[in-house]
């Protein structure tokens, strides 16, 4: 009978192993540890147990641009902004007398404008009033109401002008920055374009470029303005550039007539500080230095001279008892700037006084024989 020993284990002695039952053992270990590293130390060990392995760590690129654009629908915008504005966009109708020999004949004009306050302050061009000139001016309102217009100011350089007609409590439009608008925003034009069977006409495209000067004849140039594409034909002068917030960021005046897709409009920080005066006091009075003069380039190839400085305006006569005889300047003085403001033309001069009132001060810096000095004036009315 056999003999058990139930308080120990009977282990039967090894086997010897052959050469395959290794191979066979090692397959399996590889397959397991291999299972573990993908698998379980990443998802279960990583980060908790045990540092995440470098090859784990994700390294997340940086920005190539930080500029995040966000689609819109644009027909929407348009849409939005032409509800917000149309109401403050007008047309202005003119008649002018020409003269023809030994006649003078009426000449219709048209053209829009937009309301800038409550109490009928319209802001158009110089040129849809005839420069002055219009003999009669009559406003036409969205609801279909006609009031005649009378002209508080003008500037034929600028091309803007003020007018004013008899109603209260009109929709205004809201006025922008136009020292914020950059090249490819939305701009918005509305006016009446090819004359009143299109009034209110809304046309849409982007800033294609800012700072432009235009030749307008053989003695003027317009300079800063504001170029878009958004269709401007005759008609459409006067009326307002808008952004997509429906402000307004220009007046429209010119487009190319060798070209599509130029049209151009006046920047509307140039015309607030005429709006808040008139609205003010009724009426604008202009600041004046007192000198005559002329652009350096222009002065030097008419005169075949070769002035000590890169730009400027010339100093040419000095008018008596104004605030540049009072201040000492000479002729061929090169006025340089006005306070911070770089003097590079006339007219661009004549926007740069429009900032300022009777009795204002600034410091004029010039340039005498290559020597650069400030001096100080006190504006008078011109």
């Amino acid at each position: 009978m056999d003999n058990y020993n139930y308080g120990s284990y009977y282990q039967p002695p090894r086997k010897r192993r052959s050469i395959v039952s290794y191979i066979i053992v090692a397959i399996i270990a590889g397959l397991l540890g291999g299972l573990g590293s993908a698998y379980i130390a990443p998802k279960y060990l990583y980060g908790k147990l045990i540092p995440v392995p470098e090859i784990y760590q994700v390294n997340t690129p940086s920005a190539v641009n930080s500029i995040t654009i966000k689609p819109i629908d644009e027909s929407n915008v348009v849409a939005a902004v032409a509800k917000k504005s149309v109401s403050t966009v007008v047309g202005i109708t003119t008649i002018q007398l020409q003269r023809d020999f030994l006649w003078t004949t009426p000449v219709e004009g048209v053209g829009s404008g937009v309301i800038v306050h409550s109490d009928g302050y319209i802001l158009t061009n110089s040129h849809v009033i005839g420069d002055g000139n219009a003999q009669e001016i009559n406003v036409l309102f969205e609801n279909g109401d006609s009031l005649e217009g009378r002209l508080l100011w003008y500037d034929a350089t600028l091309d803007l002008a003020v007018v004013k007609v008899n109603a209260n409590n009109l929709p205004v439009a809201e006025l922008g920055d136009s020292d914020l608008v950059e090249v490819g925003q939305m701009a918005i034009a509305i006016g009446n374009p090819l004359g009143l069977d299109f009034q209110r006409t809304v046309t849409a495209g982007v800033i294609s470029g800012l700072h432009r000067s235009i030749q307008i004849n053989r003695y003027s140039v317009m300079e800063d303005l504001i170029q878009t594409d958004a269709s401007i034909n005759p008609g459409n002068s006067g009326g307002p550039l808008l952004n997509a917030t429906g402000q307004v960021i220009g007046i429209n005046t010119a487009k190319t007539q060798s070209g599509e897709g130029l049209g151009f409009s006046i920047p509307i920080n140039l015309v607030k500080p005429v709006i808040e005066e008139i609205v003010e006091s009724g009426n604008f009075r202009n600041v004046y230095i007192g000198f005559t003069g002329s652009e350096v380039a222009v002065y030097e190839r008419q005169m075949n001279v070769d002035i000590k400085a890169p730009s400027g305006v010339v100093v040419i006569e000095i008018i008596e008892n104004s605030p540049a005889y009072v201040a000492g300047l000479k002729p061929m003085d090169v006025i340089i700037a006005v306070d911070n403001n770089e003097v590079t033309s006339m007219s661009n001069l004549r926007k740069i006084l429009y900032n300022y009132r009777i009795g204002s001060k600034a410091t004029l810096t010039i340039n005498r024989d290559g020597n650069i000095s400030k001096v100080p004036v006190t504006f008078k009315e011109f």
